[in-house]
């Protein structure tokens, strides 16, 4: 079990399009199927071996409780295509959980609070603030998913009604949308406070074309090429 979580955090490094967090989950899992009745050498474990690394798509924190519960429905004899079904039906919700949970809730959280005090105290305290509550969360869940889902198995679907999941769940969202709203204000503040009035004015306006802008480019501006303009963008007005 210790070695299979510390594989858990290298889940996504063999990330790829073909099998997305496949190979990360074989890998993470391959310590738990050792122990297999026949062992390293025997067919059991070579074929649970390629069933878990086969395609999997789901939110990469919570991808422990399918290795869980993966490796204990082999090691109970399930069947293959029953383990291969069971994979199937876990990805679309533990992809859910997480990206509700981890992207719209701790991590715009953490990032609120790295705000609020990178201005109104030190500067070191808002990338700590950030790192300790976003490792915290994602801590949390990789060491509670793995042990979860192996004593859970097949009925899994029991991890996701646990009530301190299901409040997290449902406070993550607002409370994020709450702190952000109370940053940013307060960051954009600081960020102009040495300027004149005609400074000001200029961000303002500035931040006014760009909302404007990125919200008629949303469709077109995702992912890279959006940094890749903010980028620009930041180099721009800096040089100037």
């Amino acid at each position: 079990m210790i070695n299979a979580t510390w594989r858990l955090f290298c889940i996504q490094a063999s990330w790829n399009y073909e099998s997305m967090l496949g190979l990360g989950v074989g890998y993470a899992s391959e310590p738990l199927l050792r122990s297999l009745p026949g062992g390293v050498d025997g067919e059991r474990y070579r074929a649970a071996v390629a069933r878990s690394a086969s395609y999997f798509n789901a939110h990469p924190y919570f991808a422990g409780l399918a290795v869980g519960a993966i490796c204990r429905a082999e090691h109970d004899g399930e069947p293959g295509d029953k383990i291969a079904r069971l994979r199937t039906a876990l990805a679309g919700p533990l992809g859910s959980v997480g990206d509700r949970l981890i992207w719209a809730g701790t991590l715009p959280t953490a990032s609120a609070a790295g705000l609020l005090l990178t201005a109104v105290g030190p500067r070191a305290a808002g990338p700590i603030a950030l790192l300790v509550i976003h490792n915290a969360a994602h801590l949390v869940v990789r060491l509670w998913g793995l042990p979860a889902g192996w004593r859970l198995g097949t009925r899994l679907a029991r991890a996701l009604a646990v009530p301190p999941l299901v409040v997290a769940l449902r406070l993550a969202g607002p409370v994020a949308a709450l702190l952000l709203g109370v940053a940013l204000p307060i960051a954009a503040a600081w960020l102009v406070r040495d300027l004149d009035l005609a400074g000001r004015v200029a961000a303002g306006a500035m931040f006014v074309v760009a909302a404007v802008i990125g919200r008629w480019l949303t469709p077109q501006l995702r992912g890279a090429r959006l940094g890749l303009l903010a980028a620009a963008a930041v180099l721009i007005g800096v040089s100037l």
